[in-house]
């Protein structure tokens, strides 16, 4: 049985739309909608082409992986497919675990020594009892 509706409140779609405005303009103020503006819709290592139907495939990234670095002519991003976004990721985890900090990430020098006065210990003749 169909459902009878009366026209339409002008106050609540008014308010519907003011509303989808508003996410409009949030949305458009994020560095993901500042890059899909700034760029061709390609991924800068596949090259695969996205359309409207597809976008939400592509994703920002960021090429010194800070996620604050944000400037406004989009200098440290790069669109990438999600999954050459995923590869970009895994590579990078993987390059650290097998070398240690990447370049550009300062190491803390280690501070304690633990046999330094070993040679101490060694020219005294033997054990010491404490």
């Amino acid at each position: 049985m169909p459902i009878k509706r009366g026209p339409p409140d002008a106050a609540r779609l008014d308010r519907v739309v003011a509303e989808a405005r508003r996410g409009r303009d949030e949305r458009e103020k994020s560095y993901r909608d500042q890059a899909l503006k700034l760029f061709p819709w390609i991924c800068g290592r596949c090259a695969r082409e996205f359309d409207r139907s597809n976008v939400q495939q592509l994703t920002v990234h960021h090429k010194d992986h800070n996620h604050d670095n944000n400037p406004v002519g989009g200098s440290n991003w790069e669109l990438l497919c999600v999954y050459c976004h995923d590869n970009e990721h895994s590579r990078e985890l993987e390059a650290a675990a097998r070398n240690g900090p990447s370049a550009g990430e300062a190491t803390a020098a280690a501070t304690h020594r633990p046999f330094a006065n070993l040679a101490d210990l060694l020219k005294g003749g033997g054990r010491r009892d404490v």
